[in-house]
């Protein structure tokens, strides 16, 4: 099952960790939906998903601040007596001693955001999704081209590193060389990102590992990108039959999603960044409603008619 820290969790939320005495470098994230405990707070905890993330906002909090003080006792133990990962009051409310106190013995940590209740869960829900999405790694190169994300694959050596490298000087962006992760945050949508290690680098056969970052600057990466476009090199070969139309899409499968797929063939003297640019802008007409190859057909099935009404 897939997982992530509650300490990056914390860091990317900017939370205000309110019982530092915890040690959370253990606590680990698996659910990537949030609670708001607001049925629990009342006495019904069937079908309580205690593992995830709960949220305090301000109905919780003011119908806590009704109660009594034995009965919010009895309501403060009875929702820590399960093994929850933590517990974020939003718009900075305060938990107060008696809940801190109650949340210190039961070993249970409590964060304070500024952001108000439906925000902050939107956002951790997001960023909740892409984390904890299922992952695989490929080999290839992600190039964000006018807003598109390319996956050019292909094989070790075949030019998949320096096509990316023209593109970057062309002023589009770098994702991830050589190995790229892929994540499916949904059933529309592939996630790609470097690796830790080998972010923002690039490997060239006779130079060695060049950081684009430093090189060509921020403006020149990018930390993640979906993958719209999957662009495979290959060898020219003479026997081969390829696609001079694109009337038929060809695709090819991510962790079960679809995503439109080109081969294309490389000799010497082809320019495999313009032929990138041309597939990017060609993909965006598509998705606009603009398919040059149908159009084709039209006009080439319009002059057909007229000439036989001629």
């Amino acid at each position: 099952m897939e997982s992530v820290a509650l300490v990056k969790f914390v860091e990317k939320m900017k939370l205000e960790n309110r019982t530092p005495e915890i040690d959370i470098t253990e606590i680990r994230i698996t659910q990537s939906d949030v609670n708001r405990p607001a049925l629990q707070l009342s006495g019904y905890y069937d079908h309580f998903d205690h593992e995830r993330i709960q949220v305090i906002g301000y109905v919780e909090y003011t119908f806590l601040e009704k109660l009594s003080s034995e009965d919010k006792q009895k309501n403060f133990e009875q929702l820590l007596s399960y093994d929850i990962p933590c517990i974020v009051f939003s718009r900075d409310l305060d938990p107060g001693e008696e809940f801190l106190k109650c949340a210190l013995n039961r070993n249970i940590p409590i964060f304070n955001t500024n952001m108000t209740t439906s925000e902050f869960m939107a956002e951790a829900i997001r960023w909740l999704n892409v984390e904890l999405a299922p992952c695989i790694s490929i080999h290839g190169v992600l190039v964000d081209v006018y807003g598109e994300g390319l996956l050019i694959m292909g094989e070790s050596g075949i030019g998949k590193s320096e096509a990316a490298l023209e593109l970057i000087k062309r002023g589009h962006r770098l994702v991830s060389d050589d190995v790229v992760e892929i994540r499916r945050v949904s059933e529309e949508t592939l996630i790609g990102r470097a690796p830790d290690i080998t972010r923002y680098f690039i490997e060239l056969r006779g130079i060695g590992i060049v950081d684009i970052k430093t090189l060509f600057g921020v403006q020149s990466v990018k930390e993640t990108q979906s993958i719209d476009l999957v662009i495979k090199l290959e060898d020219w070969n003479r026997d081969k039959e390829y696609d001079r139309l694109g009337l038929e899409e060809e695709y090819t499968e991510f962790l079960g999603n679809k995503v439109v797929c080109h081969s294309i063939p490389i000799r010497p003297g082809r320019n495999l960044a313009i032929i990138c640019e041309s597939a990017a802008v060609n993909s965006r007409q598509k998705k606009m409603g603009y398919n040059a190859a149908q159009e084709l057909t039209r006009r080439l099935q319009r002059s057909l008619m007229n000439g036989k009404e001629e």
